[in-house]
């Protein structure tokens, strides 16, 4: 059956109330995946990685553990509600196989998901079982953060796509022919990259090696020897600036240049986050780190990348075709 159908015939209405739910229930999807992020800070925020031990995907070697901390509970409710998450993943390639035609991008998006949710789950697994969590502050764990949070990104960024795509298949980006809008738009996309592992790498300093106010973050980061967390931290929040400075008018001209509905929208929508985000984080750097500006400040993130990831989409799409940078001077007569 193909997507493109006569919804005045009951067979058409029904594969359009299909695609409905189908929808209502992908982004269902990405909020609980979301909480389920916001959860993931918790546990890392409050040093309770280990609080299963080395023991994955049992807990204490226990399918239901005894609660024997505040610590045990933060990890196991992380690792049942990752696990709900998979679930509804798998739910969600399975549908999108069932309803939509081979070639939509909605089986795409949700076949990027689940490929995305299996390095996700591995990646935590392997946090567990090479003990890179709780108070370890090795290389090891420097260098996975980053990792982990890109891959969140990715699987977040695939499951919001799958959404979209559902409900709107004509918005299918197109790289080739899209002039400088296009590096433009994918600058940002690196940009937002680059901030989130280094917000990663902070978030890891500031959970490892607390500090009271802002002075004192900066005190020890420019003094000699301290640890390389401790000195890397400073740095994010002018990355953050500079690449939201950028972002921002780039949205602007995005919609200038390219007019439509959703184009305007998304630029207004990825403006007003961004600002929203600048707020947030000074407030988080401020306060130095406590979780209740943490959690609004991650949420934030992940809102930034969903939204500039739909401008970008949307603007590359069949619908937004790059106009040519010179047009042509009309014949003389």
């Amino acid at each position: 059956m193909g997507f493109w159908q006569n919804t005045n015939t009951p067979e058409g209405g029904l594969f359009l109330m299909t695609n409905r739910r189908f929808t209502f229930y992908a982004w269902g999807v990405v909020i609980f995946t979301l909480v389920v992020i916001l959860w993931g800070d918790v546990v890392q925020a409050t040093g309770s990685g280990d609080g299963c031990g080395a023991h994955w995907p049992t807990c204490n070697g226990e399918v239901l553990p005894a609660f024997r901390g505040l610590e045990t509970f933060i990890e196991f409710f992380h690792r049942l509600t990752s696990g709900l998450s998979l679930l509804l993943t798998i739910g969600l390639l399975v549908w999108s196989r069932r309803v939509f035609p081979k070639g939509h991008l909605a089986r795409l998006g949700a076949a990027l998901a689940m490929l995305f949710m299996i390095t996700e789950s591995l990646v935590g697994a392997g946090l567990v079982l090479f003990r890179l969590v709780g108070e370890d502050a090795s290389l090891a764990r420097a260098v996975i953060a980053p990792v982990h949070l890109l891959n969140t990104l990715f699987l977040i960024g695939s499951l919001a796509l799958t959404a979209w795509w559902s409900n709107h298949p004509e918005h299918r980006p197109v790289w080739k022919g899209q002039g400088w809008v296009g590096w433009a738009l994918g600058l940002g996309l690196g940009g937002i990259l680059f901030v989130a592992a280094s917000g990663a790498l902070t978030s890891l300093g500031d959970a490892l090696f607390p500090v009271r106010n802002t002075a004192e973050a900066v005190g020890r980061a420019l003094t000699p020897g301290e640890h390389f967390l401790v000195q890397l931290r400073i740095y994010h929040p002018f990355i953050a600036v500079l690449v939201s400075v950028y972002v921002v008018l780039v949205a602007n001209l995005v919609a200038t240049l390219r007019p439509g509905a959703y184009t305007k929208g998304f630029a207004k929508a990825a403006g007003v986050v961004f600002i929203l985000q600048l707020g947030m984080g000074y407030l988080n750097v401020h306060q130095a780190a406590p979780l209740y500006t943490q959690l609004p400040h991650l949420l934030l993130s992940d809102l930034v990348w969903l939204t500039w990831l739909l401008l970008t989409v949307v603007t590359l799409s069949l619908e937004h075709r790059a106009v040519p940078d010179r047009v042509p001077a009309p014949e003389a007569r």
